[in-house]
């Protein structure tokens, strides 16, 4: 039995991809889960960052946390609001300057349908895997933030900034030309970004993610309304659980959720 305070699964970029969810009890290797009888039961809320038991408000985080804390900041989902490279703060500007200027990327993925995308580089694989993406490309390589929001707000207006999560989970995405739908991006991209484009360096990375059985419909897993869960694992894709019965559970989106995690070893 596993019992803590629910955080995003930690992965592992193999074939397939491994998934491991950190508790106070320990390390679960969900991989070896697989085709297992899991319950999940629902005890209780903690912020992850203040740590208090305390309702949570969003993104893992009590409402007073949420509204303060840097790691929460409108330039996380905005990140052409970016200020550091200007030496401004938002909420923080020593956590800002170090968050922000740093190389990023702006991306292609197709996990539902093709996608525009912008996360740090030091994490790029870890964003694709999260978002269910099973094909994923590097677009161009930025110094800062700032640059890639700017270029993924021009890219918005010819491609999708999101991802049907069912979609995503039924494994539903068309193939792609993915030099085609290259090329096409970089035309969109502005005059001030197409010094970064290295027309050499391009690759498409395919993952491939622990699943023996894709849902046919998806009924998402409310902890609130049904505080005790107990569903056979079929597989695990982006920050989802998949069950035998349909059911689908956003680990990501509980953080900050306290569980009871038992698990029959026997098939």
């Amino acid at each position: 039995m596993f019992e803590g305070t629910l955080k995003k699964m930690q992965t592992e970029s193999t074939n397939p991809i491994n998934y491991f969810l950190n508790t106070e009890g320990g390390f679960l290797h969900l991989n070896q889960c697989l085709g297992r009888t899991i319950q999940i039961q629902h005890i209780g809320s903690q912020c992850l960052n203040c740590s208090q038991l305390l309702p949570i408000f969003r993104q893992g985080f009590c409402k007073s946390c949420f509204f303060d804390s840097p790691a929460t900041g409108d330039w996380i989902m905005r990140p052409e609001l970016s200020k550091a490279h200007l030496g401004e703060a938002d909420r923080n500007l020593e956590y800002e300057q170090r968050m922000q200027l740093q190389p990023h990327i702006i991306y292609l993925a197709l996990s539902s349908h093709l996608k525009v995308g912008v996360t740090r580089k030091s994490q790029f694989l870890t964003r694709w895997i999260d978002q269910g993406a099973h094909e994923a490309s590097v677009l161009i390589e930025v110094p800062n933030r700032y640059l890639a929001g700017i270029g993924e707000v021009a890219l918005k207006d010819h491609f999708s900034d999101k991802t049907n999560w069912r979609k995503m989970l039924q494994h539903q995405a068309e193939p792609i030309n993915w030099e085609e739908e290259r090329n096409r991006a970089l035309d969109y991209l502005p005059n001030e970004l197409k010094q970064f484009i290295n027309k050499q360096d391009f690759s498409v990375e395919k993952l491939h993610f622990p699943v023996l059985q894709y849902p046919e419909k998806v009924n998402s897993l409310n902890l609130t309304k049904t505080p005790l869960f107990e569903g056979k694992l079929m597989g695990i894709k982006g920050q989802y659980l998949l069950f035998e019965d349909q059911t689908v559970f956003n680990i990501r989106s509980n953080e900050g959720e306290r569980v009871r995690i038992s698990i029959n070893m026997f098939v």
